[in-house]
């Protein structure tokens, strides 16, 4: 009887120690192939080129579809004989026009504004 209970025991120390075999083992592996914390950007100049990136993506994306929507608003405004469909053509190019403007000068502004604020300090 002794016998059966001890069983259960060894079965739970040899499980035990290869779960820690395996933590220690996964601990190791991560400290070996961490990058470097003195070679890393700061989380700042990360988020900027991340930003950077989003947002040359954005005035790319912003620009096709103001294109293809603006070509669509002049084709209708053209076409149509319907006053109304004019109208509204004609209103849409209108709201076209000044939302890709905002979009680029935001870009430009950012662009500018960067070096006056560069490292969280604000120097006129």
């Amino acid at each position: 009887m002794a016998q059966n209970q001890k069983k259960p025991r060894e079965h739970l120390s040899l499980r035990l120690q290869r779960w820690f075999q395996g933590a220690a083992s996964t601990c190791y592996m991560m400290v070996l192939f961490a990058p470097s914390a003195a070679a890393a950007d700061t989380i700042w100049s990360r988020f900027s080129t991340i930003m950077a990136d989003v947002y040359g993506e954005l005035v790319g994306i912003s620009t096709i579809v103001a294109v293809t929507a603006a070509s669509v608003a002049l084709l209708v405004r053209m076409i149509s004989r319907n006053e109304r469909a004019v109208s509204e053509a004609t209103s849409w190019l209108k709201r076209i026009v000044v939302t890709w403007v905002v979009l680029n000068t935001l870009g430009f502004a950012v662009a500018y504004l960067q070096p006056l604020i560069q490292g969280g300090q604000y120097t006129p």
